[in-house]
C-alpha cells in the first residue's frame, strides 16, 4: 500500500492464477468487465430484500453503490467489499410498519427512521473499536472460531437458492446447468476468460434457458418485454423518514448483526488476501453506519457488507478495490435508468439460483480454507465442539428472541462461537 489515504492503483496483468491485491487494478476495460461481475453478484439478493419489505428495489440499488462508494472512501480504498441490502432488517422491518406482504410499504416512514438509528448505533459502535483497537479480536475470535463463522454465512445463505429460486423440476435442473456452465468455465477456460467464471458461466446457463424454453417450450420463456417498456432515465421515488421510538427500538439492535455479519466478512477477506485488515475494522463498522444512515434518509433499505461478493473475489482472486468503485458507479447507473435494471431482472431465476449456489458454496469453502491455512487442530476437543455447534447453528438459522428482537442465523452463529470459545477455554481438558 501507498501512503497516500486512497491507493494508488498499480497496474497488473491477469495470468492464470495469479491475485490481485487490493492496491493493485487490471486495465481499465477488464477492471470494469469485473466490476459488472459484482454487480451481477449482488443484484439477485440486494432487489430481494427490499421486495420483501415492500421497499423501492430501485432506490436499494441506488444506495448500494452511494454506500459502497461511502465505506470505500471512509476505509481509504484498503478494504474491498460491496454494500448491499441486509436481510437482517426484514422481520424487524416488517413488524414495525406492520407491512402486509404485498405491493408497497405504506408504512416505510416509520421503518426508515429505525433503519436511521440502526446505522447511527452501528457508527458509534465503529468509532469505539477504532479508539479501542482490535486486539481482543484475535484472543475471542482465533481460527476456528473464524472460520467457522465465514462458513456458516455461506450455509446459511444456501436456502435462499435451493428453497425460492426453483419453483418446479425444470427450474431446479436449470440451476444444476448453471453450475456446472460455472464450473467448466473456472476449470477448462484460461486468463481472463477463466476470471469472468461467474459472468460467463451466467450467460452460457442464460442461452441454453431460452433455448429450452423460448425454443422447445419446455419451461417458463424468457419475458424480455420489459426491457424494451423500461425508460432510459427515470427518477427513483425518493422517502424521507420519521422516528418514533418503537420503531427505533426495534430495528436499532439489527447493529449487533451488522457487526457480526461484516467481522466475518472481513476475516474473510483477511484469510483470501493474506493482509491483516483488523487495523480497519473500526472504519469499517463506520462506513457501513454511515451507509446505512444515508440509505434510510432516502428510502432505501440498510445495508451490510456481501458475501456473494466475497464469493466471486474468492472465485477469481482478484481483491483490487478498484472494481468495486466501477461496480459502485454502475449501480448508480442502474439505479436511475429501469432499462439497465430490466437488463439484470430478465435473467432467468433458476439462473440467477445455480450462480447463488457457486457463490455461497465458495463462501463456505474460504471458511474452511481458514481452518486449513492455520492448521486448526480438530483432536482439540475445544476447536471441535465450537467449530461443531456453530455449524449447524448457523446453518439451521437458530433464532434467540429478547422481546420482539430476533437474533438468527449467523447472529447466534457469531456471538455462539465467540462465548463458547471462552467458556470451554475455561476447562484443563479442552
Amino acid at each position: 500500500m501507498t501512503d497516500s489515504y486512497l491507493p494508488r492503483w498499480r497496474e497488473v496483468q491477469a495470468t492464470s492464477g495469479s491475485v490481485v491485491a487490493p492496491d493493485e487494478r487490471l486495465p481499465w476495460p477488464q477492471t470494469a468487465v469485473m466490476g459488472v461481475q459484482h454487480v451481477i453478484a449482488m443484484f439477485g439478493a440486494t432487489v430481494l430484500a427490499p421486495i420483501l419489505m415492500g421497499f423501492n428495489p430501485n432506490i436499494a440499488i441506488l444506495m448500494s453503490g452511494v454506500g459502497t462508494l461511502i465505506f470505500f472512501l471512509v476505509t481509504g480504498g484498503r478494504v474491498p467489499s460491496y454494500l448491499g441490502s441486509s436481510f437482517a432488517f426484514i422481520g424487524v422491518v416488517i413488524a414495525a410498519s406492520g407491512y402486509a406482504g404485498t405491493g408497497p410499504n405504506a408504512n416505510i416512514a416509520v421503518a426508515l427512521g429505525g433503519i436511521v438509528a440502526c446505522g447511527v448505533l452501528y457508527v458509534l459502535i465503529g468509532a469505539i473499536v477504532q479508539m479501542v483497537g482490535t486486539g481482543w479480536i484475535e484472543r475471542f475470535m482465533p481460527p476456528v472460531v473464524t472460520g467457522a463463522v465465514v462458513a456458516v454465512i455461506g450455509l446459511n445463505l444456501a436456502g435462499i437458492p435451493i428453497k425460492n429460486m426453483a419453483a418446479n423440476n425444470f427450474d431446479a435442473w436449470m440451476q444444476a446447468v448453471t453450475f456446472l456452465c460455472v464450473g467448466l468455465v473456472a476449470v477448462f477456460a484460461r486468463g481472463m476468460l477463466q476470471r469472468l467464471l461467474i459472468l460467463v458461466g451466467l450467460i452460457l446457463a442464460s442461452i441454453v434457458y431460452a433455448v429450452l424454453t423460448n425454443g422447445l417450450g419446455l419451461g417458463k420463456p424468457m419475458d424480455l418485454s420489459g426491457i424494451a417498456n423500461a425508460a432510459w432515465f427515470g427518477l427513483p421515488a425518493f422517502t424521507a423518514p420519521v422516528f418514533t421510538g418503537n420503531a427505533m427500538l426495534l430495528i436499532a439492535p439489527v447493529a449487533i448483526i451488522l457487526v457480526a455479519e461484516n467481522l466475518g466478512h472481513l476475516k474473510a477477506v483477511t484469510a483470501m488476501t493474506g493482509r491483516n485488515l483488523d487495523r480497519y475494522m473500526g472504519r469499517a463498522f463506520i462506513g457501513d453506519g454511515i451507509a446505512t444512515v444515508v440509505s434510510g434518509a432516502a428510502g432505501g433499505t440498510g445495508v451490510t457488507t456481501y458475501a456473494e461478493n466475497i464469493g466471486v473475489m474468492a472465485a477469481t482472486r482478484i481483491y483490487s478495490t478498484a472494481v468495486f468503485v466501477v461496480a459502485a458507479l454502475i449501480a448508480l447507473v442502474l439505479g436511475f435508468s429501469p432499462k439497465f435494471g430490466a437488463v439484470i431482472q430478465a435473467i432467468p431465476l433458476p439462473v440467477m439460483g445455480g450462480v447463488s449456489i457457486v457463490v455461497f458454496g465458495l463462501i463456505a469453502i474460504a471458511g474452511a480454507k481458514i481452518w486449513v491455512d492455520n492448521k486448526v487442530d480438530f483432536s482439540q476437543n475445544r476447536n471441535l465442539i465450537v467449530a461443531a455447534i456453530t455449524l449447524i447453528i448457523g446453518t439451521g438459522d437458530f433464532t434467540l428472541k429478547f422481546g420482539q428482537f430476533a437474533l438468527g442465523g449467523i447472529g447466534t452463529a457469531t456471538f455462539g462461537a465467540i462465548l463458547l470459545w471462552a467458556l470451554l477455554g475455561r476447562s484443563r481438558n479442552a
